[in-house]
């Protein structure tokens, strides 16, 4: 099968490299260098020549602060919308499944059940908004994808927010972290398993949620991160922590319609343990 990795150097890109070579896997990866998403000619030419069978979509603008304002914000409509519409487009002429990686962004995250798969978008801020504009191009111009949404993901080969609070732990006695945004984390380990996992077993075509199981907030997380860290860490609201980008208050995925997959998720906590565990070693 001819794999193709857009966004192959970025945290989910890498893990997901890393995770097909201990399978032996054959693949195909890219980044802007190789392939610039956003130009349509380049992009239609290159499938023509590769003609890839899959294509895991990790290529993204993810600076949701800088997407608020220009220059960020003409970059993230260009490669979150025009650049996955590429993408689907050409993935599409040579029959193409498409794994595209969206956000709980494409939510106001103000309400208090979780956000089913079928439940309706509503945006808030420019990230979200060009994410799901994104979703929006995939279903319109491909036939087979699979659209994955995610939240708070960390991983071990990009900025985040656990390497964040470790960094910080070095040089600050003191932590003061936001206690009133709630979601589930997700391990790049994680996610680039239950992308492979559509596939091999042929899941329906559509939305997925996927993130660690169990939820909590910032504040909650980072106390888990730093447990054993000489570092305290105190509770503050949004208000103390203003942000350009609007933040979600509770924004947490329901995962039923992964769960009845079969597939095997692991709960943050869990998945904490083992990606400390790792880094660690």
């Amino acid at each position: 099968m001819r794999i193709l990795i857009t966004g192959a150097n970025g945290q989910l890109g890498t893990e997901l490299r890393h995770l097909l070579d201990a399978r032996e896997t054959e693949y195909r990866a890219t980044d802007s260098k190789e392939l610039d998403i956003t130009d349509e000619a380049a992009v239609r030419a290159y499938f023509t020549d590769f003609k890839p069978q899959v294509v895991y979509h990790c290529a993204a603008f993810t600076a949701v602060d800088a997407a608020e304002e220009a220059p960020g914000k003409a970059v993230n409509q260009k490669v979150n919308v025009d650049g996955t519409a590429n993408i689907a487009a050409a993935a599409n002429q040579v029959g193409a499944i498409v794994v595209y990686i969206s956000t709980d962004y494409v939510f106001a995250g103000d309400q208090d059940a979780e956000y089913t798969v079928d439940a309706q978008p509503a945006p808030r801020n420019e990230y979200g908004r060009a994410k799901y504009e994104g979703e929006q191009a995939v279903q319109r111009l491909a036939d087979k994808y699979y659209i994955i949404r995610t939240s708070w993901v960390y991983g071990e080969y990009g900025k985040n927010f656990v390497y964040t609070m470790l960094n910080l732990a070095k040089t600050h006695d003191q932590l003061t972290v936001v206690n009133d945004q709630f979601g589930r984390p997700s391990w790049t380990r994680t996610l680039a398993e239950f992308m492979t996992f559509t596939l091999d077993h042929q899941l329906d075509y559509g939305i997925y949620h996927l993130s660690n199981d169990n939820s909590c907030n910032w504040y909650q997380f980072a106390q888990a991160i730093l447990k054993d860290k000489a570092v305290t860490v105190s509770p503050v609201t949004s208000a103390e922590y203003p942000q350009k980008a609007w933040r979600p208050r509770h924004s947490i995925l329901d995962l039923s319609k992964t769960k009845a997959t079969g597939f095997k998720l692991p709960t943050w906590q869990e998945a904490l343990a083992a990606f400390m565990q790792e880094i660690n070693a």
